[in-house]
């Protein structure tokens, strides 16, 4: 059974004040954001965080091999939020950027899966940079 962080301590204090000891507790948060997976190994979950990195990246990678699209700016809402999947994705979307990956739009089915991959790829990095966050604080053992 879970316990809930903003229970007392016997000094009085909620429990999660006591997270300064744990040292920085946004690196993992940064760290997997920057490299899927990263924040997992930080908090000592290999397993999840191997993973972890080989789903997101195999989707990065697979969205780019179907000639998916990176956004680079935003012109309407949809472009925005494309472009917020994308940065999800860290260092892979600035690599592919500085690479010059998934910037010429391609007009077909496939291309249009690849977008997608891509951008659920940078999703999930996004849902697993907090879960280590998570971890890292003890809101989630």
């Amino acid at each position: 059974m879970a316990t809930t962080p903003n229970k007392p301590n016997a000094a009085g204090k909620p429990a999660a004040a006591n997270t300064t000891s744990q040292g920085f507790v946004y690196l993992p948060l940064i760290a997997g954001w920057l490299v899927p997976g990263a924040g997992h190994f930080l908090v000592r979950k290999p397993i999840r965080g191997a993973l972890l990195a080989v789903s997101i990246i195999s989707m990065f990678a697979l969205g780019l091999a179907m000639q998916g699209k990176l956004y680079t700016s935003g012109q309407d809402i949809l472009d925005i939020l494309g472009m917020a999947g994308d940065l999800g994705s860290g260092l892979l979307y600035f690599l592919s950027r500085a690479a010059g990956w998934g910037g010429t739009p391609v007009q077909t089915t496939v291309a249009d899966y690849g977008t997608k991959f891509i951008e659920v790829a940078g999703l999930l990095n996004i849902i697993a940079a907090v879960d280590a966050h998570n971890l890292r604080t003890g809101r989630k053992s």
